[in-house]
């Protein structure tokens, strides 16, 4: 079954999301902190697709606790949900390893089509076939001394390897598959987080600039993602 941590103090707002959740076929454990959630998350020893965190918590707050659940793993989904529309919200989540947020208020059409779109991410895909989903993961990428290897979803450099969260693997092979090309950000934006993102582009931003981070020796002036001013990004061997 699909899992996922609900991190929201919000009582009213947590039982919607709980409500919405199940009835679309997910398992649901739920925190009213963030200090909750750190040890629901330990005592089911990280068996999570998702996590729901919302900013603003008792104690410490979801900034936090993303950023303590990234250091437990890149595997997991993270959603932040926020009351406010300030840009650092958005920024600041994913810069700590977010893949995604939502805004409150929301409505469950929107909640649900972003939680089932990271859900598909992180669990490989909408293939229901394995033969299918083997066949079309069983290549590697080779390009510029990284090899990404498309079966188990890893990245090496030089035979060193970079741990990657799933959307950054997943822009990793965007770019991999098409070196040299120009890719537009609304590009970039469909093909890794899907067709419910229009007009967010600023999380791909966000996201490249988190990648570079790991993949390039100066990340401030980068040889592999290249900025193309007033087009996007591409991928340079």
């Amino acid at each position: 079954m699909k899992r996922i941590l609900l991190c929201e103090d919000e009582t009213s707002i947590r039982e919607f999301v709980v409500i919405n959740l199940q009835n679309a076929g997910f398992e649901v454990f739920e925190a009213d902190s963030g200090e909750r959630a750190l040890e629901i998350y330990d005592e089911q020893n990280g068996r999570f697709d998702i996590a729901v965190l919302d900013v603003m918590l008792p104690g410490i707050d979801g900034f936090e606790v993303c950023k303590q659940l990234r250091k437990k793993t890149d595997k997991l989904g993270i959603i932040m949900l926020t009351a406010k529309s300030q840009e650092y919200d958005k920024v600041n989540g994913l810069i700590l390893g977010a893949d995604d947020y939502v805004t409150k208020p929301f409505g469950p059409s929107e909640f649900l089509a972003r939680v089932e779109a990271l859900y598909r991410r992180v669990s490989g895909g909408s293939d229901k076939s394995e033969a299918a989903s083997q066949e079309k993961k069983k290549y590697e990428l080779v390009s510029g001394g990284f090899c990404l290897n498309q079966r188990n979803r890893s990245l090496k450099k030089f035979d060193v390897q970079i741990e990657l969260t799933y959307v950054e693997y997943l822009l990793m092979e965007f770019f991999m598959s098409n070196p040299n090309v120009v890719l537009d950000r609304n590009e970039i934006l469909v093909k890794v987080w899907g067709d419910n993102y229009f007009n967010e582009e600023k999380i791909v931003d966000v996201n490249i600039r988190r990648l570079r981070v790991k993949i390039e020796e100066d990340p401030s002036s980068p040889k592999h993602i290249i900025t193309v001013w007033g087009r996007g990004y591409k991928w340079q061997e």
